[in-house]
């Protein structure tokens, strides 16, 4: 054991002195002791665990390393050990209880004699541990039951750590029935779920490995528990259902988080019966309680993520001597080891996104409040069916000041949040258009830091039903219902800027098909202006063309899309700066009063001010000689701002 690089961890607190001893003692091994409890964990270089297990703390002490003993007046543990043979190692390694039960079972002339054995050892502990009719049936026929038992720890060869692979079977020395090893990334060890305290103890007739628990023989396949233990009544007719009998029998290593009786019997009936009646979803239900590898809880002492047969991950943890999954305490009983892996009793259903409809995908989320909103529009059918739909939910904090009157127009709306297909976001594209269950078309915009369909984002990862997908958006989407000019001319507040159009010569432009964001002077904007120099430049229509192009840029910028800063090329040539902090959006450092107005060719966002182009600021025109119409222009936006700071 390298003890100097184990005590270099973040959390060791031992001061230098404490340190620099043990780092120059000889043979010294650190042990991590569980508050509370009796668990000890031998540490390795590949098993420091932060001074906590499960979540509880870890006192750490120091031992001599096995082989090893203290001299009087030394540091560490100098002196090595005369090797002994298995039997009497035993009483060495803080296994006297296994010794005492080789003595009356007549197993010590076996494991005193020259050979090469490996004994899986428990500990006095685990002995104690044993429920009384066991221990009571395994005392009262030391000649056989003891016997046989204790044969069934030992291999007729030595086996060191080094030699116990993750998955390896090893035939035991009873009838050859194969121990199962698992050895994990973490550094634990464990043969049928015990776990392997104290290593490679060397004798001269073998190795003992001290474990910390009494293992029995093993026998039945996965399939073979599921079909004789009375608690999993319905998975039994649930596998059968699914065809998944044969993976259970097969060999291999799984884990099976069965759920009993009790777990089905919590899950609605309705939930319950769509899902035992979709042979689909019934399979996606089950895989997602099979883990791709056997995982004895021994070798969880902090949480990690597992994959399952359905493709999707689990998180693994403890919670002190509790076993947890996604966080929650649900194994009933844990370590019912089988010939191809090791089964997990759990109370609760584990159903997987792929098994859901979209409405209980949603309702169990952070869109309820959309989900109530389409339960009232009495919209359901499209959520709990078998349609293939994409929902556009927004999330809850959308409607942190209320939710619209339920109306005809938010029905309408509603529907328009529901997508003909069911769709990933992964495929999605720049210009893709979409089609809603309302007749709307949806265009999709794809840009460096967000992907939003018409003026919404998706906000969180795409979450996939059995026929639904559920995208998760950042606001209510509002449909496009015409071309830029004519969203302008349905809205009173731009009567001046349309007109202003008309008189450039720029309808056509805002008309035809395309991808414009108009920065909109609203009416406020130009009344501000002097009468007089207002009407001097709406005269001008040259000028006001040039001006007005300035205010549109040359693609579609969404309101999502805009980080710290975009700079947008606008019809005129010049670039526009658009900004967005504390969720208010700027362009040129002006505020926007409203964003996302969308139409068929562009989208709209309503500004207070008109702006100037680079040309026009005095700053940027150095002593060039103003034009006249500018002048007016520049002097007109000027007053403008006054005006406004005065309002």
């Amino acid at each position: 054991v390298s003890l100097a690089e184990n005590l270099k961890g973040p959390d060791s607190k031992l001061t230098v002195s404490f340190l620099s001893f043990f780092i120059y003692s000889p043979n010294v091994c650190a042990v991590q002791k569980l508050l509370g409890t009796n668990r000890k964990y031998y540490t390795n270089c590949k098993q420091w665990y932060q001074r906590k297990v499960c979540g509880k703390s870890t006192v750490i002490s120091y031992e001599c390393c096995p082989g090893y003993e203290k001299v009087p007046g030394e540091k560490g543990c100098p002196a090595a050990l005369p090797l002994a043979n298995i039997y009497d190692t035993l009483g060495i390694v803080g296994a006297s209880t296994t010794q005492l039960y080789s003595l009356s079972s007549n197993l010590k002339p076996e494991i005193e004699a020259p050979g090469s054995f490996t004994i899986f050892a428990p500990n006095n502990e685990a002995w104690a541990a044993l429920p009384a009719e066991m221990l009571d049936s395994l005392v009262s026929n030391v000649n056989i039951e003891l016997l046989n038992a204790l044969r069934y720890h030992m291999v007729n060869r030595r086996v060191l750590t080094d030699d116990l692979k993750h998955g390896i079977s090893l035939p035991s020395m009873y009838q050859n029935i194969d121990l199962q090893i698992h050895h994990y990334p973490n550094g634990i060890v464990t043969v049928n779920c015990a776990r392997l305290l104290k290593a490679d103890h060397h004798a001269t007739n073998g190795v003992v490995h001290l474990i910390d628990k009494v293992i029995a023989t093993t026998t039945n396949s996965i399939q073979q528990i599921v079909e004789t233990d009375e608690n999993l009544e319905t998975l039994r007719a649930a596998v059968a259902a699914s065809g998944l009998n044969t993976l259970l029998e097969n060999d291999g290593q799984f884990t099976l988080l069965a759920p009993t009786n009790e777990a089905f019997e919590k899950i609605p009936s309705e939930t319950l019966n769509r899902i035992l009646g979709d042979p689909e979803a019934l399979k996606d239900l089950l895989n997602h309680h099979i883990l791709k590898s056997a995982m004895c809880a021994e070798a969880i002492i902090a949480g990690l993520s597992m994959e399952t047969l359905e493709g999707t991950m689990l998180e693994v943890g403890c919670i002190g001597d509790e076993l947890t999954l996604n966080g929650r305490s649900i194994i009933a009983e844990k370590d019912i080891l089988a010939t191809n892996g090791v089964v997990h009793f759990v109370n609760e259903l584990l159903i997987p996104d792929s098994a859901k409809t979209l409405f209980e995908l949603g309702k169990e989320s952070d869109v309820s409040t959309s989900i109530d909103l389409f339960r009232q529009a009495d919209l359901s059918s499209h959520l709990t069916g078998n349609e293939r739909v994409t929902l556009l939910a927004p999330i809850n904090t959308v409607f942190k000041d209320g939710t619209p009157p339920m109306n005809q127009n938010t029905k309408s709306l509603l529907l328009d949040h529901i997508l003909k297909e069911q769709l990933s976001s992964k495929y999605l594209y720049h210009g893709q258009t979409l089609e809603t269950l309302g007749g709307k078309e949806l265009r999709v915009f794809v840009y460096r830091n967000n992907l939003c369909i018409e003026n919404v984002c998706i906000a969180a990862h795409d979450r996939r039903g059995r026929f639904g997908t559920l995208f998760t958006v950042d606001k209510m989407l509002t449909p496009p219902v015409g071309t830029v000019m004519d969203v302008l001319k349905a809205d009173q507040r731009f009567s001046t800027l349309v007109a202003a159009i008309q008189s450039a010569g720029l309808m056509e432009t805002l008309n035809r098909p395309g991808t414009f964001t108009v920065f909109a002077p609203t009416n406020e904007a130009f009344q501000a202006m002097p009468q007089g120099e207002l009407n001097k430049l709406m005269g001008n229509a040259k000028e006001l063309a040039t001006i007005l192009k300035y205010h549109i840029g040359d693609e579609i910028l969404v309101s999502g899309a805009i980080g710290a800063l975009v700079r947008l090329k606008s019809l005129q040539g010049d670039k526009i700066e658009v900004s967005a902090k504390n969720n208010v959006v700027n362009v040129n450092k002006e505020p926007v009063a409203e964003t996302d107005i969308m139409a068929t060719n562009g989208v709209i966002y309503a500004v207070n001010a008109v702006l100037q182009p680079p040309a026009f600021r005095p700053q940027e025109r150095g002593d060039e000689p103003a034009d006249p119409a500018l002048e007016i222009f520049k002097q007109a936006s000027a007053l403008s701002k006054v005006k406004q700071n005065f309002t």
